[in-house]
């Protein structure tokens, strides 16, 4: 546990319960941290900037309750250049790329801390994530009591410096613990709906998203198996590997299986539960370790999306390359419904307790 008696603190507000209580569990602690929130959105200022005038007005009510500062730190071009840029050029090529990973990465805990988080000491948000420290004072990143609402998925591409800097004050509490506190102390979003989707998206559908910048271009869909063609797409960059829901087709149900992106083909499997959506077996690149001169162990825990479930695995690193990155096999002993390419595959240690790291799926 941090020592932060006499430390500056940045807390990250947006709107929501979760730092608002975190806002709570500092200031009972006798600490006043300065409260910040970020703005981010498109490329253009339009009517689906998220930039949300009522999350303004929350993340106002709770610093003024607790007598805190309180400021707006633009990163709404940093985004675009980065977030939304690597979003777009991943989709583009075929991959299923999670920008809400990226976005704590490059900006929570990356462009704030250029603007302005430099001058703190920690930089504390409402995640729900844990962090502990080992006998040789290495920190680690850690899961929560919370299954359902566990965050580390989305931390596991932190920098070792920022997750030295990541203060979590929420994160031995569940979320019905969070939300009786809210309520005990009348905290104007105590009831207020957890957000849902990509930050900065709002109202506006994914795919329409997708489409501005992509625009479309039809393809045939092969059914897998038959080799015959069932009708076409609009753009590959529209599906994701796993996918059921919006192919449209009849006779179904039809799952996504793979791509073909030279050709722009899409490749379905029908039925309920087709075997051809399962691997037990993938590859990774790029393996991320968030904690300094830890060491990745045969035996592991896993996930590659966010949800509660936990996969066990074993992981070997290959001698082979992919663009001068370091291959490493996962061998599940369950198979995977809906392994994509460009995926985290976010590693645990058996108990998953502790958060090694995560390493991108490839098509290797």
């Amino acid at each position: 546990m941090e020592n932060l008696e006499g430390k500056r603190i940045a807390l990250l507000l947006s709107g929501g319960v979760d730092s608002a209580v975190a806002v709570y569990k500092l200031v009972s602690q006798g600490l006043q941290p300065d409260c910040f929130y970020i703005k981010i959105g498109p490329e253009e200022e339009e009517e689906w900037n998220c930039t949300s005038e009522e999350d303004v007005e929350m993340a106002t009510a709770i610093a003024e309750r607790y007598g805190l500062s309180f400021d707006i730190v633009d990163c709404h071009h940093e985004y675009w250049d980065k977030v939304s840029r690597y979003t777009i050029e991943k989709v583009r090529s075929g991959f299923t790329p999670n920008p809400d990973v990226m976005c704590n990465r490059i900006i929570k805990f990356g462009a704030f801390d250029e603007k302005c988080g430099y001058n703190y000491d920690f930089i504390a948000t409402g995640h729900y994530a844990d962090s502990e420290f080992d006998s040789q004072g290495r920190k680690w990143l850690c899961t929560t009591p919370d299954p359902v609402k566990d965050q580390t998925d989305f931390l596991a591409q932190l920098y070792d410096w920022q997750l030295r800097k990541a203060l979590f004050p929420i994160g031995k509490m569940n979320k019905e613990e969070v939300r009786l506190v809210a309520e005990r102390e009348h905290l104007v979003n105590a009831h207020r709906k957890d957000s849902q989707g990509i930050c900065f998206l709002g109202k506006i559908d994914y795919n329409e998203y997708i489409r501005r910048f992509l625009g479309e271009q039809r393809g045939d869909v092969i059914d897998l198996n038959s080799g015959r063609k069932i009708g076409e797409h609009r753009g590959h960059w529209f599906h994701t590997i796993g996918q059921r829901k919006g192919l449209g087709f009849s006779g179904g149900p039809w799952f996504v299986i793979r791509k073909d992106i030279n050709r722009n083909v899409l490749y379905v499997s029908n039925g309920y539960d087709p075997k051809d959506a399962y691997k037990s077996v993938f590859y990774v690149t790029d393996m991320h370790l968030l904690t300094p001169g830890s060491v990745l162990p045969d035996q592991v825990s896993f996930k590659i999306r966010h949800t509660p479930d936990f996969y066990f695995a074993r992981l070997t690193r290959m001698d082979d390359s992919v663009n001068g990155m370091t291959v490493w096999k996962v061998e599940s002993s369950t198979p995977i419904h809906g392994v994509a390419p460009g995926q985290f595959c976010v590693i645990y240690d058996t108990s998953h307790h502790r958060c090694f790291g995560s390493a991108e799926i490839t098509f290797y």
